[in-house]
């Protein structure tokens, strides 16, 4: 069950409703992309940057203690956090850029919330030699910083988006305007599995090797899988996690939305199963959290990757068929489960990722022991510390940032100056 067609639309969702001088530059990228997903010679490569560069495959863990503590049925969970750069988004970049070198582009432009894409295109620049701008909104720079410095540090530049809610949605205002004058020699990767086609149909084609893997790995594990858990933003991990399976009855594929801090109207980031409606925006047709005159509503998570206001075509429509089944976590669900793995699994879920990991559990408690949770850790959760450490041990990081900052300005450690003045540090 193919749901594309080759106008790019998902039933009634998709297309690519874009300003005539994007046109063209998406018509190249179509040809292109149809040309190249077919060539042995593009293929290889890709395989090869994924054995080397990325370091797949990556692990399909049991989750042995949680399972037990937990009880139901048994939690595994397919780790994309061990993946080069940290996430599953370096699946996507190295795909995109590996098409676009082959296109004879040089400069590569991207937009990213929590970081994650645009550190996995940062550091596929730096490997295939391409030139890398970098779009983030001034929200997710502030409490992002780890990433942003990994991405410096790759030879990016990033560009903190100071319009809007200064979030993801308006990073991707902003790569796209820079698109529109730059596309003789500028590819601009999108990095979840929406915008205008054929920009879905490509992200999944290339974070399908998520699901590929989770199938082989099942089979030699001897697993029957009843549940696919992922969490969903645009949904590039949620639908490359999910696509071998989506033509198939079972097993049920759950997809978790960032219920944030509560229900009320920019307290979270809840569409499918919240007051979303059906618009165009960014240049495709979908579920949007959108007001009565079609204006972008404001989204919190404590997670940037989630707080976008659409969702994927694909998702959308799948979704409204009940093949995926939408629930959502907050932010607190979120943040337990977070240290529950981390002290059960010696694994640190990303907070996106987080999500899913608290709905599994949910999950696994209604089914029986011999039945199998497969959760997608799609990112690990070291560039969250700065979100989360003040959550779990508040005095400790104050005081950490207290020292860091007067080490910066002065020199002096803040221990060291409470001695000189026979304070007790």
């Amino acid at each position: 069950m193919n749901k594309e067609k080759a106008d790019g639309f998902y039933g009634m969702y998709g297309g690519s409703f874009v300003a005539e001088i994007i046109r063209r530059p998406i018509d190249e990228l179509e040809k292109a992309f149809r040309k190249q997903s077919q060539d042995y010679t593009f293929l290889t490569e890709l395989e090869e940057l994924r054995r080397d560069f990325i370091g797949r495959p990556t692990p399909l863990l049991f989750a042995e203690k949680t399972s037990r503590e937990n009880g139901g049925a048994k939690i595994y969970i397919k780790a994309e956090g061990f993946a080069h750069t940290g996430a599953h988004k370096i699946n996507n970049a190295v795909g995109q850029v590996l098409l676009a070198k082959k296109m004879g582009k040089t400069r590569i432009i991207a937009e990213t919330g929590a970081g994650q894409h645009g550190l996995a295109t940062a550091a596929t620049c730096a490997r295939l030699g391409m030139e890398c701008t970098v779009y983030m909104g001034e929200v997710d720079v502030l409490r992002q910083q780890p990433n942003v410095c990994a991405m410096e540090m790759y030879g990016a530049k990033v560009v903190s988006v100071k319009t809007g809610a200064r979030t993801l949605k308006d990073a991707i205002n902003e790569a796209m305007r820079d698109w529109a004058s730059s596309f003789e020699h500028t590819h601009y990767v999108i990095g979840s599995a929406l915008g205008p086609a054929p920009y879905p149909e490509m992200v999944k084609f290339f974070q399908t090797v998520i699901g590929k893997e989770v199938q082989k790995q099942s089979m030699e594990k001897n697993l029957s899988i009843q549940a696919l858990v992922a969490c969903v933003g645009g949904g590039s991990n949620a639908i490359g996690f999910f696509a071998p399976f989506i033509a198939e009855k079972s097993p049920r594929l759950i997809a978790v939305e960032a219920g944030g801090k509560g229900p009320g109207l920019g307290e979270n980031a809840v569409r499918m199963k919240g007051s979303a409606r059906t618009s165009i925006v960014h240049g495709y047709k979908s579920k949007f959290l959108v007001d009565e005159d079609g204006q972008v509503r404001n989204t919190y998570s404590i997670s940037a990757g989630l707080d976008y206001t659409g969702i994927g075509p694909e998702l959308a429509l799948l979704g409204e068929e009940g093949r995926i089944e939408f629930t959502s976590v907050g932010d607190r669900e979120a943040l337990d489960a977070l240290q529950l793995f981390a002290q059960n699994e010696g694994l640190l879920f990303a907070l996106e990722s987080a999500h899913a990991a608290a709905a599994a559990l949910t999950i696994a408690k209604t089914m029986k022991a011999n039945e199998v949770v497969v959760v997608n850790m799609s990112g690990r959760g070291d560039k969250d510390l700065f979100i989360s450490a003040p959550v779990f041990r508040a005095d400790q990081w104050k005081l950490f940032l207290q020292n860091e900052l007067a080490r910066l300005e002065t020199g002096t450690d803040v221990h060291d100056m409470k001695m000189q003045m026979g304070e007790e540090a």
